[in-house]
C-alpha cells in the first residue's frame, strides 16, 4: 500500500532533512519553500551538539562532508580575551549557503518534490502537513541579526565570541578559507548599508578593534544579510500542529545549538510521521507524540539559554561574566551540557 503523503512548509534545515529521511523510507514528500537555493542566511554556521545518531538516522553524512572541526572557543569582553573554552566534542563549521544547497539537491535526488518560490499562507492543521517555516518574527523590534563572510581574517581560535554593549558577535571558520561573522545587536541609529552597516554596529557596540580587523579583510558583499525583529523562546511552542526548527523553538545564537536543534527536531518527528504515513497511527496521535518529544528534549536547554542570555548582552552582567571566567569560577562544561 502506498504511504500517505507528507507536505512540509519550509525548506530550511529541519524541513529538508526530514524530507530526505522520509524519502529514504519511501514516503511521498512535497516541500514548499518561499525562497530558492543557494542563498545566504543570518546564521552562526557553527554546529554544536549534533550527535552521530541524528546524522545517521537522517542520512546527513554526505551533506556534512568537508565541514571543519572546531575544538576551541575564545571569549572576549570589550576587546580583551577572558577565557578559552575547549569544547567537550568538536563542533562543525559549514556555511548555510553550501549546506542548504546540498540538502536541497539530496532531497530532489531522493525523489522529493521541491517547490521553490512557493509561499504557503494556509496555516491550518491538515493531516500530513508539517510547518518548518523558520524563525518567527517578534512583535517588538529591539534585536537585529547581521552576517557576512570574509577572507584574510586570522582568528586566534576556531571560534571567537566578542561581547559588546547590548550585542555579541561570533567569528568562525567555514569552508574555502572563509570566516563567518555573525552578530546579534540591539537596534540603534547606525548609518550605512551592507558590510558598512555591520562595521557601524560593531563600533557602536564598543567593538572598534574588531571592526578594524574586519575592515582590513576581504569581505564578500554578496554574503551580507540581515534579519530584524528576532524572538527567542523559553519553551517549545506546542500546538495542535507539528512545528519544527525555529518554527517550534528558537534558541539564542550564542549557544551554537540552533542548527543542531533543527536537525534534532526533524529526527524526533520522523518516527511518528512514519507511523502516520504507513497508517499505523492517526494524524492527531502523530502530532501529540511529536510535540511531547520536542517539549521533553528541548526543555532544559531553552530554559538554560534564556537564563544565561542577559549575561552576554548587558554591560554590567558582562563584567561579572568576565570576572568569573578569569577566576575560573564559571563551570563551562556543566553550562555546555545544559545548553546542548
Amino acid at each position: 500500500m502506498t504511504p500517505l503523503p507528507i507536505e512540509i512548509v519550509g525548506g530550511g534545515l529541519a524541513g529538508l532533512s526530514l524530507g530526505i529521511a522520509l524519502r529514504r523510507a519511501g514516503v511521498p514528500v512535497t516541500i514548499h519553500e518561499a525562497g530558492d537555493y543557494p542563498r545566504h542566511r543570518v546564521c552562526g554556521e557553527f554546529i554544536t551538539g549534533l550527535g552521530g545518531d541524528t546524522i545517521e538516522e537522517l542520512g546527513l553524512a554526505p551533506v556534512l562532508q568537508g565541514a571543519l572541526r572546531h575544538e576551541e572557543v575564545a571569549w572576549c569582553v570589550g576587546g580583551s580575551r577572558v577565557r578559552v573554552q575547549r569544547l567537550p566534542r568538536p563542533a562543525l563549521g559549514l556555511s548555510r549557503y553550501t549546506l542548504d544547497a546540498r540538502l536541497a539537491a539530496t532531497f530532489v535526488g531522493a525523489g522529493g518534490n521541491l517547490a521553490t518560490h512557493a509561499r504557503v499562507t494556509d496555516a491550518s492543521n491538515e493531516p500530513g502537513r508539517i510547518f518548518a517555516t523558520g524563525r518567527r518574527r517578534a512583535t517588538e523590534t529591539r534585536w537585529l541579526g547581521l552576517k557576512l563572510h570574509a577572507r584574510g581574517l586570522p582568528l586566534t581560535r576556531d571560534l571567537e565570541m566578542h561581547l559588546g554593549e547590548h550585542s555579541y558577535v561570533g567569528l568562525s571558520r567555514i569552508e574555502d578559507g572563509a570566516v563567518n561573522v555573525c552578530g546579534l545587536f540591539r537596534r540603534r541609529a547606525v548609518a550605512g548599508r551592507g558590510p558598512e552597516l555591520l562595521l557601524g554596529y560593531l563600533r557602536a557596540a564598543g567593538l572598534a578593534a574588531l571592526a578594524h580587523r574586519l575592515a582590513g579583510a576581504q569581505v564578500d558583499p554578496a554574503s551580507f544579510c540581515a534579519v530584524a525583529a528576532l524572538a527567542f523562546d523559553r519553551r517549545v511552542n506546542v500546538s495542535s500542529r507539528i512545528c519544527l526548527g525555529d518554527a517550534g523553538a528558537a534558541i539564542p545564537p550564542f549557544t551554537g545549538n540552533g542548527m543542531a536543534m533543527a536537525f534534532q527536531s526533524a529526527q524526533l518527528a520522523l518516527s511518528p510521521l512514519l507511523e502516520y504515513a504507513h497508517r499505523r497511527a492517526g494524524w492527531p496521535a502523530a502530532c501529540k507524540t511529536t510535540n511531547a518529544a520536542l517539549r521533553d528534549h528541548f526543555r532544559l536547554r531553552l530554559a538554560s539559554a534564556n537564563a544565561l542570555h542577559p549575561f552576554l548582552l548587558r554591560p554590567r552582567r558582562q563584567r561579572w561574566f568576565a570576572a568569573l571566567s578569569q577566576a575560573r569560577l564559571l563551570p563551562f562544561r556543566a553550562l555546555y551540557a545544559s545548553l546542548h
